[in-house]
Order: structure tokens, then sequence, then C-alpha cells
């Protein structure tokens, strides 16, 4: 009935969007999982078929952009910085920092693989 799980040291897969996943506890409504992009990586922007996501940044500083319909933003990432991405959002990040860009992140329903993530354009040109 409840699941407990340690974060694995070693990646459990590399996401669409090139950066390390580390799986963790999941529930019929939802899926949690542990993200890690290195120093100076830069992610494929990618937007979700059916999922909304919310990212909670653990490590590392960088960038995020964003883009839903006509509206363009890039969010700052630090610890304590938590995002939304809503059904559809077309997203980018980047890690600027000398130490690994990390976050937790919840979809809603839960993630249900890779054909999840579609390839968008972004505004960096991805090193992963």
């Amino acid at each position: 009935m409840f699941e407990f799980k340690q974060i694995s040291d070693k990646p459990d897969a590399i996401a669409p969007d090139g950066s390390e996943v580390r799986l963790l506890c999941n529930t019929s409504g939802g899926s949690m999982a542990h993200f890690r992009l290195a120093p100076g990586g830069v992610s494929k922007p990618i937007r979700h078929r059916t999922i909304d996501e919310v990212w909670y940044i653990t490590a590392g500083t960088g960038r995020m952009w964003l883009s839903f319909d006509d509206a363009d933003d890039v969010a700052d990432l630090r610890p304590g910085i938590s995002i939304s991405l809503p059904l559809g959002t077309r997203f980018q990040f980047r890690c600027d920092g000398a130490t690994p860009l990390e976050a937790v992140g919840v979809a809603t329903p839960p993630w249900p693989g890779a054909d999840e993530a579609i390839p968008v354009d972004g505004p960096w040109e991805p090193t992963v």
C-alpha cells in the first residue's frame, strides 16, 4: 500500500530532454522524479502531450525558458524556487553554475513514458 524509495546514486534513465532521472515514489494520481543536469549542460527543448508538472529546485543554479501560446519567460533557477509547467508549456533549462542543477518534479497524471515528450524549438543550443 505504501511505497518507500531511496534515491539512487546512478540515474535510472535519461529524460527525453537529456537530463539524468532518478525515479522516486508514485501513486495512481502522480509520479515523482529527481532531475540532474551537469554544469554547463543545456537540455533539449520539449513540451508534454498529456501531463502537468511542478518542479522544485534543490541544488545548483541555472535558467528555464517557458513558452505557452504567446507568452514567453525565462526563470532564474536556484534552490527554493518552484515552477509550474501546465500541459502544453514548451520549456528548456540550463545549468549555469559550477555544480549540477537538481530538481524534484511531480507529474500529474503519472509519467506515461518517453513518448510523452515532443521536441520543440527553444532559445539555446542543447548540449545533452
